[in-house]
């Protein structure tokens, strides 16, 4: 009878252990899940994006996003003082991605910007600042800029980014530093037409990663001269702007974002009511782009919300004429970027299919830095979506 008592014991002890082990598994299991979802951004919480109208994307983007891009020697330290001077909600992020030429399909993560990214990240922790990811093309040494970018074998370079740079993002930066925003990539123009490779990539990515997604393109240009000896030319630049409008890329992102370095004026200094005249229709070369217009196209296209993901003028003379070029002129005019920005600000703030704006470019301010924003340029900015 002892014997029996003995074994019933340790069946009960087995049982308990059991019991206890399969309670351990599930909780790592558990914990385990709701750490790979980013539960602070998208994840189970927000299936679908709030309405745009109602002056949110989601949970985490409470309001419209203020944000600006951080150079790719950007400092720690001046990062952080630049979000505070700034009043931003938000900071665009880069990681540097080493690529050979402009040619080349080879892609690596550069470690020393993976690492600044982490330290700038847990620096941030608990200071309510949203992050969006960007990997960032770094061609030649950064000699070549990512719009010239045109491998030999496209598909193969495609299926690099893909494996060398989305993947290990998502896993060391986007799901353990619960990152809100993925950009997939930045101004691919030679490739953009690789519609169906970048739709894969955008669902490859979800299938990890439950922040939000989004792609941000480069910006354009049409003309509407009358002049028939150009027709060509005009139909051409208006083919383009069409192809880009109707990329389906842009069914598969949350928000749509553009590099808003649209060229303005002829002008040295405007005042901000011709920057703003000239929105609607630029006045470079007589052009009558209406550019404000053929953006919220994109809205209208595809119902997403519209942002800027890089707004920079150069402070100097000549920053409405070639924004995307800090070297037309060597003339600093402080007050023209401040401008610049000021137009920007009257034509888009309130319109309510505008997600917001992402400032090039903050974190290192050395004298060479020609898009960082003078300080009548910083006090336009800090009243961006005051009100709210």
């Amino acid at each position: 009878m002892n014997n029996n008592l003995k074994d019933n014991d340790e069946k009960k002890e087995d049982l308990r252990v059991r019991i206890f082990a399969g309670i351990v598994i599930i909780i790592i299991a558990v914990g385990y899940y709701f750490y790979n979802i980013n539960y602070t951004s998208r994840g189970i919480i927000n299936k679908v994006l709030n309405n745009i109208e109602g002056k949110t994307l989601n949970s985490n983007f409470s309001s419209k996003i203020k944000s600006a891009n951080l150079s790719t020697d950007y400092s720690v330290e001046q990062a952080i003082k630049d979000i505070e001077t700034l009043g931003l909600n938000t900071i665009n992020l880069p990681v540097v991605i080493n690529i050979d030429d402009i040619t080349s399909s080879n892609v690596s993560i550069d470690e020393n910007s993976l690492e600044r990214a982490k330290i700038l990240l847990k620096e941030l922790k608990g200071k309510n600042i949203n992050i969006i990811l960007e990997p960032y093309p770094w061609i030649a040494n950064g000699s070549k800029y990512e719009t010239d970018l045109n491998p030999i074998d496209k598909a193969e370079f495609l299926s690099n980014w893909r494996d060398d740079v989305i993947k290990p993002l998502i896993d060391e930066i986007a799901i353990p530093y619960r990152v809100d925003a993925l950009n997939i990539a930045t101004g691919f123009t030679h490739l953009e037409n690789m519609e169906d490779e970048f739709c894969e990539i955008i669902d490859f990515s979800r299938k990890y990663y439950k922040g939000l997604i989004t792609y941000r393109t480069s910006f354009w240009t049409t003309a509407n001269w009358k002049d028939e000896a150009v027709k060509n030319q005009v139909d051409e630049l208006n083919e383009k702007y069409n192809q880009k409008l109707n990329n389906k890329i842009f069914s598969k992102v949350d928000f749509i974002s553009i590099a808003s370095y649209f060229e303005l004026t002829d002008n040295d200094t405007n005042t901000v009511e011709n920057l703003v005249s000239s929105l609607s229709s630029s006045q470079r070369y007589n052009r009558g782009q209406n550019i404000k217009e053929q953006v919220e196209n994109f809205n209208n296209k595809w119902g997403k919300p519209i942002f800027f993901g890089e707004l920079g003028f150069p402070r100097t003379i000549k920053a409405s004429v070639e924004p995307w070029n800090p070297y037309l002129s060597k003339e600093i005019n402080t007050q023209e970027q401040a401008n610049c920005f000021e137009a920007y600000r009257r034509v888009y703030e309130s319109e309510p299919w505008f997600l917001g704006f992402s400032i090039f470019a903050v974190g290192n301010k050395e004298d060479d830095k020609m898009y960082y924003p003078s300080e009548e340029a910083v006090e336009v900015i800090r009243n961006w979506f005051i009100e709210e």
